[in-house]
This record gives C-alpha cells, sequence and structure tokens, in this order.
C-alpha cells in the first residue's frame, strides 16, 4: 500500500539556531527522506539553511524558498517558518537551475536533467503516472514562460505544479528579491525542480474562485516586452477592456471593486480556465500582463465569486475526489489572492479554510505555474495520498 506521509512544524523564533531547533523538536523523532520549508524573506536564509542541515539526519534532501506570508492547516502567517518532513514510498531528485535572468530556458532545462539524472529517470518516463514535478523560481526575474520551456523540454507530458519563491513586495525593485534553496545551497535567480518518482496516489491540482463571462477580448498589439498589451480588438487596450466591463479606466486597478483582481482574463484549454490576470494600466491605455501575450489570442473575461467557498470546496471535496486518502500537501498560494482576500476584509476567513485541508505547509507565491503553464490569482496544489 504505497502512501506518502508528512508531519509539519512552524515557528516564529527569530535566530537561526533557535528556529532550526524549534522545527526540527516539533518533529521529532522522524527521518524524512525531504524536507520542504519556507520562510519569511526577512530571515537569515543562508544561516537557517546550515542550522537545519546540522539538525537532519543525513542522507535527508531540504528544498526550500522565501515567502510572502506563509501557510499551514492553522491558516495564514506572517514572519514565520513552516517546515514539513516527507517520508514514505517515493524517491526525489533535484535540480538547480542558475541565471535565470540571462537565459531562463536553459535554467531550466539544467535544472530538470539535473533532478532526473539523480532518479536516473530516462525522458520518456518523465510522462507516466508515476513522476512529478515541483517547480519554484525566484519570482522577482518574471521568466516563468521561458523557464517552462526548459523545464519540459526532456518530455511534454511532464506534470508540473508550483510557484514563485516571494517577498513582502508584489512588484518588483531595489527592495525585492527571493531566494531558493537546495540541500546546502541558498541561491537567487535560479529555479528548483523537485522531481518525485511514486507509486502512491498524487495529483496536482488548481483552484481559482472565477467563472467565465462569456466576454471575448481580441489581443491585436502587443510591445517587444510581449507583457504589454497596446491594442485589444483594435482599440487603445485599457479603454476597450474598461468599457468591455462598463466602466472607468481608473476603476481598473487591480484593488477596485470592478477592477482586474474581480475581473481577469482566463485562458481556455478544452475545458479549463487558466487565469493569466492583467496588472495595471498605464496612462498610454496600454496594460501590463503578467503573463506573455500573443497577437491575435483570445482571451476570456472571468468574474470572482466566492473565494472562501471555492477554496473550502477544493479541500474538502475536489481534492479528496482527485487524490486517495491525501496526507501531504504543498501549496502555492497566489499573493494576489492574499491581496483580494484583503481587500474582501475576508483574511481571517480564508486562513480559517486551510484547516479543511490535508497535512500541508505552503506560501504566498509571486505568480504560480501548473502543467507547463505561467497563471496567477490561483491556489495550485501538489497532493500525495495512501492506496
Amino acid at each position: 500500500m504505497p502512501s506518502v506521509e508528512m508531519s509539519h512544524a512552524r515557528s516564529a523564533l527569530r535566530d537561526a539556531a533557535a528556529t532550526a531547533e524549534d522545527l526540527c523538536t516539533q518533529l521529532g523523532s522522524a527521518k524524512p527522506k525531504l524536507v520542504v520549508f519556507f520562510a519569511s524573506r526577512d530571515r537569515d536564509h543562508v544561516a537557517l539553511n546550515a542550522e537545519l542541515r546540522k539538525r537532519l539526519p543525513q542522507g535527508t534532501r531540504l528544498l526550500g524558498a522565501s515567502t510572502n506570508g506563509e501557510i499551514d492547516r492553522d491558516g495564514m502567517h506572517e514572519n514565520t517558518v513552516v517546515l514539513s518532513a516527507l517520508s514514505g514510498d517515493f524517491e526525489v531528485g533535484l535540480g538547480l537551475g542558475k541565471e535565470l535572468s540571462v537565459d531562463a530556458a536553459r535554467a531550466g532545462d539544467n535544472a530538470i536533467r539535473t533532478a532526473a539524472r539523480e532518479l536516473g529517470a530516462r525522458p520518456d518516463e518523465l510522462g507516466s503516472k508515476r513522476y512529478v514535478a515541483a517547480v519554484i523560481d525566484d519570482g522577482y526575474r518574471f521568466r516563468k514562460e521561458e523557464l517552462l520551456l526548459g523545464v519540459m523540454s526532456m518530455n511534454q507530458a511532464l506534470i508540473t505544479v508550483g510557484g514563485g519563491a516571494s517577498d513582502k513586495y508584489l512588484e518588483s525593485g531595489p527592495d525585492a528579491s527571493a531566494l531558493v534553496h537546495v540541500d546546502g545551497e541558498v541561491a537567487t535567480d535560479a529555479v528548483v525542480v523537485a522531481l518525485f518518482r511514486t507509486d502512491a496516489p498524487w495529483g496536482a491540482l488548481r483552484s481559482h474562485c472565477y467563472t467565465p463571462t462569456g466576454k471575448i477580448l481580441r489581443i491585436t498589439k502587443v510591445d517587444a516586452s510581449a507583457k504589454r498589451a497596446l491594442e485589444i480588438d483594435g482599440m487603445p487596450a485599457a479603454k476597450r477592456y474598461a468599457d468591455v466591463l462598463g466602466i472607468d479606466v481608473p476603476d481598473l486597478e487591480f484593488t477596485k471593486p470592478q477592477g482586474f483582481a474581480a475581473n481577469p482574463t482566463a485562458l481556455r484549454v478544452g475545458r479549463e480556465y487558466f487565469i493569466r490576470s492583467p496588472w495595471m494600466a498605464l496612462e498610454d491605455n496600454s496594460i501590463v500582463f503578467a503573463n506573455m501575450l500573443e497577437e491575435g489570442s483570445e482571451l476570456e473575461i472571468v468574474r470572482a465569486g466566492d473565494m472562501v467557498e471555492s477554496t473550502r470546496r477544493f479541500f474538502e471535496v475536489e481534492l479528496p475526489a482527485r487524490v486517495q486518502s491525501p496526507r501531504a500537501s504543498l501549496l502555492f498560494h497566489c499573493s494576489g489572492r492574499k491581496v483580494f482576500a484583503q481587500i474582501a476584509g475576508k483574511i481571517p476567513e480564508l486562513s480559517k479554510v486551510f484547516g479543511s485541508a490535508p497535512p500541508c505547509i505552503g506560501f504566498n507565491v509571486h505568480f504560480e505555474t501548473y502543467c507547463g503553464f505561467h497563471i496567477n490569482s490561483t491556489l495550485t496544489s501538489l497532493t500525495f495520498g495512501a492506496s
């Protein structure tokens, strides 16, 4: 009866040694194959990594990231460290790809090939049900689409899920930076791939609170970055978007009640809707998107529903229907969802809903990835269970 089990801990202590001691004490005598931790960006990550390595059993692999808030079954937290110990019927290979900002595709390719090499996995095997990958990148490099090309290079059928290592800042700038951990190495401008091989049940899942409206926008002109829409339906982008919603351009602001957070766009793939959100309208009536755009592509406006109820349903109904006896979840929660919940005054309710999750740790990420797509305003999850 293959299974993957998780025990988890959380600490609000500041000193690296004291934090590591607190976390490992909470784990007790567990001898995990893999430890995953997510720590507030204001921690000394190099020192914390070293102190954890001192206390973990020899041979235990270590994976980590900086955060914009941490998550476990007790809810959503700030300025803490959450840590999980994974054990059971799985093997894991870890790969680190550096210099995202120089060549993101190569960084993704290096990471997946290193992880696969550790497992002795052939490219043709990676598309089977025995393999799944978690991908964590430096979110502030804004190179998810390109790095995913590299991660998927060995096998386009490989299932991937993840999100961007983060900081307390929603936008990039001189004060924003993110870190990832692989064993004893702490890196920025990098991506890490954790490739799992297991016969236990698992699912790579995603949840959002949006429903389609039938309002289709055609991207007719983009700038050289491919992330700024200049025209939609042949008209100035922001003006057209606002007209379709029946509001004024200033009301498109992400935090406004009828703005981009409440009415983003989505790419329809089969029956799935992958959120690909506008970020901000500029004075020249262009719109900056979080994702890359292609001229001639069509996106559908979607409308926000009840985030709390949709998340509860995800944990209580959808996830157990997909993963038999769920025992361990890694959660990648969009920082935009956190902001939207704050605007709506729903943080306490949303935080409480994580009590319905299986044993889990997670963090507020800087954009998410799911099945080779860069998405946003979404909760993505890698969940393992028991036969």
